[in-house]
């Protein structure tokens, strides 16, 4: 495999000015975005919707995609600057749709933030009988990302966020049983497709930062959201996230605002600029995770250059879409 890792940027903290009490206005401040334009998927629900008010405030013009596009108007009616579209990432033909009519517009992306997901939901196949947590949360960005790449490239670069998770921690890549056809676990199908995030921004960035795309995997923190929707009640107080009330009563956990921040940071921060291809958290790049356990930090398998050459190998495969040839260095 030709991966020239010495180019690479560091996978360690850099001095950010925020931390994970920051909100996503507050690492936004100062900045004029004007004239710039984002692609937010799920803008619209949970962390997607304050990522999209606190862009639009900051000046950015947002596109956001749904699967449900009469809701995401309803919820982003009282703000201006901002279209819908229809994307369902589960389903290609969808992705393929969408970027054919955002291509048509000729315009070009400052940012693509990949924000809309699903977690721990019950066994469910999708197209050819993906598993859907992998089909939906990688797979679909992936074809979205490729297809879009004339309008990442078109004023000479951008940035491209991918929300990954803590979540990673519960599995690297199943080589063996990636669509866990052998038998179904909702949470190591979770942290996998989390994995697949991560990886996926080590290897667009190799391929993209010749041509000015950066990416980069963030875990926005643990946060209350639609996410969890999947989740019993009695799930959620068994692990302390919530009380019999339905408060929440992790301490740890962020609030929207803040769990929005990161994913922002990562999509305009100047002090980011020339870098790409790692993992952040609390609105900085991560640390590796430590060796005797913990939740912080970033898995070695999920920034291997090696791994991430392989999956993306097996996701063109998959979805018949890649970069083109001749923008390959």
């Amino acid at each position: 495999m030709n991966i020239n890792k010495e180019t690479r940027t560091v996978q360690h903290n850099i001095h950010s000015g925020f931390d994970k009490s920051s909100t996503a206005d507050e690492v936004l401040h100062g900045l004029d975005l004007s004239g710039r334009l984002a692609v937010v998927t799920g803008g619209y629900s949970g962390l997607g919707l304050e990522t999209t008010r606190a862009l639009v405030r900051a000046g950015v013009h947002v596109v956001v995609t749904a699967r449900r596009p009469d809701v995401a108007r309803e919820a982003l009616a009282d703000i201006e600057n901002v279209e819908v579209h229809e994307l369902d990432l589960a389903d290609l033909s969808s992705v393929a749709a969408f970027a054919e009519r955002f291509l048509a517009s000729s315009r070009s992306i400052d940012m693509l933030i990949l924000n809309a997901g699903i977690m721990a939901c019950p066994e469910t196949r999708i197209g050819p009988g993906w598993e859907a947590q992998f089909a939906t949360n990688h797979l679909g960005h992936f074809a979205l990302t490729n297809q879009l790449w004339p309008a990442l490239v078109s004023e000479g670069g951008a940035r491209v966020v991918s929300l990954s998770s803590a979540g990673h921690h519960f599995s690297p890549i199943r080589w063996h049983d990636i669509h866990f056809e052998q038998g179904y676990e909702k949470f190591p199908a979770y942290g996998q497709s989390k994995t697949a995030i991560s990886l996926f921004t080590v290897e667009l960035d190799r391929l993209g930062k010749q041509h000015g795309v950066r990416a980069f995997a963030v875990h926005p923190g643990g946060i209350m959201t639609p996410l969890q929707r999947y989740m019993p009640k009695d799930e959620m107080v068994a692990l302390g996230w919530i009380d019999e009330s339905g408060n929440v009563a992790n301490p740890g956990f962020k609030s929207s605002e803040q769990g929005a921040a990161t994913q922002v940071w990562a999509a305009t921060s100047p002090k980011l600029e020339g870098m790409g291809g790692v993992y952040c958290e609390d609105c900085n790049i991560s640390e590796m995770a430590p060796e005797d356990g913990g939740f912080y930090g970033v898995k070695p398998y999920a920034i291997d250059a090696e791994q991430a050459e392989r999956l993306w190998a097996l996701s063109a495969e998959l979805t018949k879409t890649d970069i083109p040839d001749n923008d390959r260095g």
